[in-house]
C-alpha cells in the first residue's frame, strides 16, 4: 500500500469500524461538554478575582480537596477533633473516610508534571470529566441515538452542582469509571466492566454502586440466561473487590474488620438512617423554615426521585443503569448528615437524565440549545454561590 493512502473502512475490524463511525458525534459531545464546563471555569475564575480570592485555590483547595491533598502529600493518619468531640457531641474527622485512588493518582501525576499537587488534582479531575462525558455520550447514543447522546452530555454538564466536576474532587473520576464500566456491560465486556468497577470502588464509598450493577447483570446472566462463560463468574467476584479491600483495610487498622470503616463514618456524623434525616430537613424546607441552600437541595432531591420514576418506564433503559442509579440514590437519600452535599453525591447518576434527553431529542434543535444554554447559565450562578457565598461544605 502506498504511503499516505487511507485504509478502507470496510477492511477495519468490527470494533474499530464502530469507534470510527461514532467518533464525529463523540467529538461533538465532548465539545459541548468542554464549552459548557470551560465557560464555567472562566466564570468561577472571574468571580474569584472579583472577590479577591485565588481561582486556583478556590478550584483546588475547597473542602474535601484539602483532605485529598493531605493524603497525597503525607499519607493517611490525620484526625481533626471538633471542640465538642470530647463530650461526645461533636465530630471526629479522620482521613480514613476518604478512599485512596484519587490521592494516589495526584501523587503520581505530581511526580511527573511540574506545579505540585493542586494542579495535579485539577488535571486529573478535568481529564476524568472529559473521559466521563464521552462515556456518557456513548451510553446515550447506544440507548437513544446520537442526538440524544449529545443532549445527555449537555444536560449533565449544566446540572446545578456541575461546578464540582471542575474542582479537585472525586465525582468526575467516579463518573468516568462508572460510565465506561456500564458501557462495557452494555457491550458484554465482562472483565472490562469488572476492572473499572474495582477502580470505582477505590474512588468513593458510592463506588460500590458500579459493582452492584456488574453483580446484578452477572446474576441475571447466570440465572435467567443460563450463561456458563467463566468471565461472568469472574466479573461478579472481582467487581466489589476494590471497595471491599479498602473497607476491610480500615477495619483491620481499627481492630474491627467489618465495622471499622463505618465507625469512622459515624464519627464524621455520617450514617445510614434510611432517609429519616433528609426527610426531616425537607419537611422544614417545605414548611418555610429553612435557608435557601437547603431549599435548592430539596428541589434537586425531589427532581431526582421523579427522574428515577421516569427512568423506570423508559422503554430502552437497561438493567445495569437501573441498578447503578438505584443504589446510588439509595445511598444518597438514606445517608444522614451532610444534607447540602447530597446533590454533589448525585452528580455521577447521569442515567437520571436519560428521560430528559429523550424528550429534548424530539424537540426542535433550537429549543434544545436554548434550554441547555439556560440551564448552563443557572449552573454558573449557582456554582459561584456555592464556592464564594455559601458557608457550608459542598
Amino acid at each position: 500500500m502506498a504511503t499516505g493512502s487511507r485504509i478502507p473502512v470496510s477492511s477495519l475490524p468490527p470494533h474499530l469500524r464502530a469507534v470510527r463511525a461514532a467518533a464525529p458525534s463523540a467529538v461533538v459531545a465532548l465539545g459541548v461538554f468542554a464549552a459548557v464546563r470551560g465557560a464555567g471555569i472562566l466564570v468561577v475564575a472571574a468571580g474569584s478575582w472579583w472577590a479577591g480570592r485565588d481561582p486556583v485555590r478556590v478550584l483546588g483547595r475547597s473542602w474535601d480537596s484539602s483532605w485529598y491533598l493531605g493524603i497525597a502529600a503525607d499519607g493517611y493518619g490525620r484526625t481533626v477533633m471538633s471542640p465538642d468531640a470530647l463530650t461526645g457531641t461533636g465530630p471526629v474527622q479522620s482521613d480514613y473516610a476518604f478512599f485512596p485512588l484519587y490521592p494516589v493518582l495526584m501523587r503520581l501525576v505530581s511526580a511527573v508534571l511540574p506545579g505540585g499537587l493542586v494542579p495535579a488534582g485539577l488535571l486529573i479531575a478535568w481529564v476524568s470529566a472529559a473521559v466521563a462525558a464521552v462515556g456518557v455520550y456513548r451510553i446515550g447514543e447506544r440507548l437513544l441515538g446520537p442526538r440524544a447522546g449529545v443532549l445527555l452530555v449537555g444536560l449533565w454538564a449544566a446540572l446545578p452542582h456541575a461546578v464540582v466536576l471542575t474542582l479537585a474532587y472525586t465525582e468526575a473520576l467516579l463518573a468516568a469509571l462508572a460510565a465506561w464500566s456500564l458501557y462495557a456491560l452494555l457491550r458484554g465486556r465482562w472483565l472490562w466492566a469488572a476492572g473499572l468497577a474495582v477502580l470505582a470502588g477505590l474512588t468513593r464509598p458510592t463506588g460500590i454502586a458500579v459493582a452492584a450493577a456488574v453483580c446484578a447483570v452477572a446474576l441475571h446472566a447466570l440465572v435467567v440466561r443460563r450463561a456458563r462463560a467463566p468471565e461472568v463468574w469472574a466479573a461478579a467476584l472481582l467487581a466489589p473487590a476494590g471497595w471491599a479491600a479498602y473497607v476491610l483495610t480500615v477495619g483491620v487498622r481499627g481492630r474491627d474488620p467489618l465495622g471499622g470503616y463505618f465507625t469512622v463514618q459515624r464519627r464524621w456524623g455520617s450514617r445510614f438512617d434510611f432517609g429519616a434525616g433528609a426527610l426531616r430537613t425537607a419537611e422544614r424546607v417545605l414548611t418555610g423554615g429553612h435557608v435557601p441552600l437547603a431549599t435548592t437541595v430539596t428541589v434537586v432531591l425531589l427532581a431526582a426521585a421523579g427522574l428515577l420514576a421516569a427512568l423506570l418506564v423508559l422503554d430502552r433503559t437497561s438493567l445495569p443503569l437501573l441498578v447503578y442509579t438505584g443504589v446510588l440514590l439509595l445511598m444518597t437519600f438514606g445517608g444522614a448528615g451532610f444534607f447540602e452535599s447530597k446533590p454533589r453525591f448525585l452528580l455521577p447518576a447521569f442515567p437520571l437524565l436519560l428521560p430528559l434527553a429523550a424528550a429534548m431529542a424530539r424537540a426542535r434543535p433550537r429549543t434544545a440549545v436554548v434550554v441547555t444554554a439556560g440551564l448552563a447559565g443557572l449552573s454558573y450562578g449557582y456554582g459561584l454561590y456555592l464556592l464564594l457565598v455559601a458557608r457550608v461544605p459542598l
